[in-house]
Parts: C-alpha cells; structure tokens; sequence
C-alpha cells in the first residue's frame, strides 16, 4: 500500500531539519510532510560529531543538538515532528526514485508518492576500501559521518584508552578529530599528501600557524604521503599503517577524513546535473518543476561570483533549504522570493582556536596580525584580493564583532589600494566599512 503525501523531503539531515521548520513556519496540514531518512533518528546538527560529541568529559549527546540549536533556534525534538503532524519515516532506506511517476520506492519495498519533492540526501564519505586500498576493511578503521559512526568511534576510544591513532587527511576531519583525540590522551599521527593542511582554503601562512600549534600540542603531522596499506592483529583489528614513503605507523585506531562526494546517484539521468551536483536556480528548483534539490548536493547560482557552485557546508544546508520551502510556498501562493543570494562561509572549533572564513579564496592573499604559533593570546587573519577588491576575509580569534565585520567586507567587496597597507592595517581595514 502506497503512502502519499504533499512534500516529501528525502534525506533527515540538517536541511531536512530546518526545511521541516520553515514549512511549520509558512503554515502546513497535518499529514502534508514526510521526512525519509536512512538515519534512525530525528535530524540534528551534523558539525556536533567531529567536536563536542566525542569530548572526554560532559560529550554531548541527544537529544542536546537536534536542530535547529546549531543556527541559536529552537530544538526540534522527536515530539515536534508529531505534534506538528510531519511524518518521520526513519530507518529507511530508499532504493529506487521515478520522476516521472512521482514515486519513491524503499529497501524494504514500500512506495511513497509525493506532489513535491525536496532532495537533501547530503554526502557519502570516501572511502579507502573505493580505491581497493589493501587491509583497509579492518577493524578500528573508521569514517564520520553519521551518529552511528561517532559511536564507533567513541567505544574504541574508551577500549584503547591511551592508545595510538592516525588520522589519514588533513582537512576539517583531520584537523577537528586530531585535537579531540589529542583530549582524549590519544597519541595521534595525522598524514595527508598535501603541502600543508587545509590546502582548499588556507594559504601555507596560515596553515603554518595551524601545524605549529597541533605540534605542540602533541600532534605529529606526516606530510607529502598517503596511506597505502593496513595491517590486522589476529582480531582483525588495525595494528600498523603503511605510507607510500616507506614509514610504518602503529595503530589502534585510524580515522579517514579524505573528503565526501553527494550522493545523487537515484536522480541519475533523470534531473540535470552540473559540477558534481543536481543543478537548480535559485530557488533550488531542479530542471523538474516539482522538485528541489538542497544541500551539498546542489550546484546552485552563487549571485555574488556570478557562476554555478555546490557548496559542502552546514551553514549552506540551512539556508538553502529555507530559501527552497520558501519559494515552494510562495509559488503555490502565485508569488515569488528573492533569489537566493548566499555569502560563503566556513568555520572550525578545536582546542582552544575558533576560526571563519567569508567570501572566496581567489586571488592574492595577505596576512595580518601575529601567525606565530607560540603567542600566548592568538589573534590573526587573512584577506583575499582580487581584480583590486577584497574578495574574501579569514579570521583567528575573532570575537563576533570581528568575525560580522569581516563577514561585511566580504559581502561588499571594498577596493584594496595596496597589500602592504592592507596587512599594516589588519581588523582595522574591516572595522571601518
């Protein structure tokens, strides 16, 4: 028996959160939403998994962060979904999606149709056992991506207390569960092929800084080589790491964080696509007028650069999501929304550091403030230059009236007349737009 609905939001992550809300928001009948999730629980805020879920005193836990607490909103737990009269259909795993007969179809072979449909299925991590990367099916040989997996993750850390981990990648992950582990008492190796860590986003000044301090810290940063081969104890647990440049690391526990890719694979041939996601316009319309595609998965018009992006970030996942339910009701309604006109933005919390970045990383960069791991209160940043203009704006330290101010210069792009006076001039140059 087929169940039926209005809206059906595929995938119960963040935006399947904070869609849900802004369609209790524009006004909904009982019975009208579904969220279809694979997860078994209510959506919540992704980010809480890398940071203060696996903190060795006080881990967060639900349900502390369900969404929306991670944008300074109300907590959405299980019962709001009920009384609101949305439908949480969890544990399941949809198979197969027809656009054309407007259906979903599920593992365990139920069928749910819909009138409108919001993709918001997120990421899959990358995984070494992809590339056939040899012994890495081990156990003790973990990926973050969902609650399940932190869980994992958390037990090995209280079964091997003490013990050594290495953490192949050197971006968010890498970087966010190094410092968690290192609070842990674990004794922590991370490697990634890069000249530097972060190499998406930082410049090798700032990640000099990063480095220095993890060093410190205790971290032990292997850089220029990647992971090759694992091997097992005769509980099939990893023991060693293999790099490419000939080095042996011992291991109790390993962490792969070497990116993600969207999973968009049921809409294959049957939406268009563009740069590695589902494209929509701005109001994250699909090329298939009933449905929308939000998220990592979409590759969306970025109005400020004037080009198509796909954007992987939580802050994105909210926003975009709102913006589609938005121009959904609107439309119903005969009326139109403002296009979607999105500011990037990237943040990361570890030891004691909080950093954001706004805006793009094109360009030349310049430094400003003290970069020397050493200092005792740290307080640095960087601003991006482009075609004379400041593009895009880094920030170490910041308190939130520093961290809105280089938000702003990013977003208005003031004219730079020279790099050495933007790096004299530092905060000052951001404070004074």
């Amino acid at each position: 028996m087929a169940k039926t609905f209005k809206y059906i939001i595929l995938g119960g992550g963040v935006s399947a959160g904070y869609a849900a809300r802004e369609f209790s928001k524009q006004g909904l009948k009982p019975g009208e939403l579904a969220i279809i999730s694979k997860e078994a629980v209510a959506p919540y805020e992704r980010p809480a998994l890398s940071k203060a879920y696996l903190f060795p005193e006080s881990p967060a836990r639900l349900p502390g962060f369900h969404v929306c607490v991670g944008s300074g909103g109300e907590r959405l737990l299980p019962e709001w979904y009920t009384e609101k009269g949305i439908e949480l259909i969890l544990n399941t795993e949809i198979v197969k999606a027809d656009i054309t007969t407007k259906s979903l179809t599920s593992a365990g072979g139920e069928t749910f149709n819909y009138e409108t449909l919001i993709i918001a299925t997120g990421s899959t991590v990358i995984r070494l056992t992809d590339f056939g990367v040899q012994g890495a099916d081990a156990k003790n040989i973990f990926y973050l991506r969902e609650i399940e997996d932190a869980d994992k993750l958390y037990e090995a850390i209280k079964a091997k207390k003490n013990g050594k981990a290495v953490i192949v990648g050197g971006g968010y992950i890498g970087l966010e569960l190094s410092a968690v582990l290192k609070l842990n008492n674990v004794d922590v190796n991370m490697v990634y092929p890069e000249p530097w860590c972060m190499p998406r986003l930082f410049t090798s000044d700032i990640a000099h800084f990063y480095e220095g301090y993890y060093a410190n810290k205790g971290v032990k940063i292997i850089k220029g080589t990647v992971a090759t081969g694992f091997t097992a104890n005769s509980d099939g647990e990893v023991k060693e790491v293999k790099l490419k440049d000939g080095r042996v690391l011992e291991a109790d526990i390993v962490v792969v964080g070497v990116g993600a890719r969207p999973l968009t694979t049921l809409f294959k041939g049957q939406v268009a696509e563009e740069k590695g996601g589902i494209k929509t316009d701005s109001f994250f319309k699909t090329s298939i007028p009933y449905v929308y595609a939000v998220g990592d998965v979409a590759t969306f018009p970025l109005k400020l650069y004037g080009e198509l992006r796909r954007v992987e970030h939580v802050d994105h996942s909210r926003k975009s999501a709102e913006q589609a339910v938005k121009a959904i009701k609107a439309s119903e309604d005969g009326k139109t929304v403002e296009e979607y006109d999105y500011l990037p933005y990237f943040y990361s919390r570890a030891f004691d550091l909080s950093w954001q970045f706004y805006g793009d990383n094109v360009g030349e960069s310049v430094l400003f403030g003290d970069n020397n791991p050493e200092s005792p209160k740290v307080k640095f940043g960087a601003y991006w230059i482009k075609d004379g203009k400041v593009v895009g704006a880094f920030l170490e330290g910041g308190t939130p009236e520093e961290n809105n101010a280089i938000a702003k210069i990013a977003r208005v792009q003031p004219p730079a007349e020279s790099l050495d006076q933007l790096a004299k001039e530092g905060l000052s140059f951001a404070n004074k737009i």
